[in-house]
């Protein structure tokens, strides 16, 4: 039971009271009649009992002139994900939005309570990057009372409105372009962890390998330089490759120094290629081809749909495909 005397109710203890979610507390507040009665009931209750009055926020009141909105990201220190980043801002800016930025460093704990505090916070849309993107990821996102977009990543059946560059094809093009040249021994090295868009990556690649009558080999590792990079030395001392995809310019640009620290010539001994062309692709020696994934207009891209969905304009395809193409660098002939 809470202390009414010296503490100020919060929306947090409505939640705790009844027994419900912030995210149910909210809708109460701002939409009840996507609540069951039930339920209802029991918050309203719980909100008179406590003297609970809700804020301008809180109450999401229909007379406010700003527009929030949350961008949901695993990680701020991939090199892609700040990118992104800019380009959703740039766009906010152009609007007068204001981004709430919510980060879950990919503990799935930490990620329903950022939807939990996404959702008191009454954003008016959200914009939600996760590799990872699992059944109940996309459960949470169906439910959601307001618009939402997947920025980077897509669901496989395309029921979400997404933007992103078509995954499968462009790993299809990219091992085909080492199969020109006469390459037999083709390896892409993915990660351990499964990210659903890596699963697409992997599917260009073993289509390719396939309709040349070639043996796909995929192997797995960390995005941590700590395992990958001895991980490459023990793998490339035992086995001859003659070109390699690797799903994250950081991962190929470990692969690369390994290579090199073991007297194999890159690229006239091992042509390495990345993903995303990040500055990490600049920063290697040799510099890094890179499968070009315009990371900066996907963060603007989407944020623009996801305007076109709050306002309830009309949208002729909300899975959105940009462009990609190969940078050539220096690992590559």
């Amino acid at each position: 039971m809470i202390d009414l005397k010296n503490t100020k109710v919060t929306i947090y203890d409505v939640a705790s009271e009844a027994d419900v979610s912030l995210a149910t507390v909210s809708r109460v507040l701002n939409y009840p009649e996507k609540v069951k009665p039930a339920t209802r009931e029991k918050v309203l209750e719980a909100i008179k009992h406590l003297g609970y009055r809700p804020n301008a926020i809180a109450r999401g009141l229909a007379s406010r002139k700003s527009t929030t909105v949350a961008l949901i990201v695993p990680d701020v220190s991939r090199a892609s994900v700040a990118e992104m980043i800019n380009g959703v801002l740039d766009i906010a800016r152009k609007y007068d939005y204001t981004v709430l930025l919510k980060v879950t460093n990919g503990e799935d704990e930490v990620e329903e309570e950022v939807w939990q505090e996404v959702y008191a916070s009454q954003v008016d849309g959200i914009l939600y990057l996760n590799d990872e993107l699992q059944e109940k990821n996309i459960s949470q996102i169906k439910a959601s009372s307001v618009p939402v977009v997947l920025c980077n990543t897509k669901e496989e059946n395309n029921l979400l409105p997404s933007v992103s560059i078509d995954f499968e094809s462009a790993f299809y093009e990219a091992t085909k372009s080492f199969i020109d040249k006469g390459k037999k021994e083709i390896l892409l090295v993915s990660t351990r962890s499964a990210y659903s868009v890596n699963a697409l990556k992997e599917g260009g690649y073993i289509r390719a390998m396939y309709d040349a009558k070639l043996e796909p080999k995929v192997i797995r590792t960390s995005g941590r330089l700590v395992v990958n990079y001895p991980f490459f030395q023990e793998y490339l001392k035992q086995n001859s490759i003659e070109a390699a995809i690797v799903v994250r310019d950081s991962i190929a640009a470990s692969m690369i120094n390994a290579a090199c620290n073991l007297g194999i010539n890159v690229p006239d001994q091992l042509e390495i290629m990345g993903f995303q062309n990040t500055k990490y692709s600049k920063m290697s020696r040799p510099t890094l081809t890179s499968i070009d994934n315009p990371i900066y207009d996907i963060g603007a891209v989407s944020m623009r749909l996801l305007t076109k969905l709050m306002n309830k304009e009309p949208i002729d395809n909300v899975n959105v495909i940009l462009p990609h193409n190969i940078i050539l660098r220096n690992s590559t002939k």
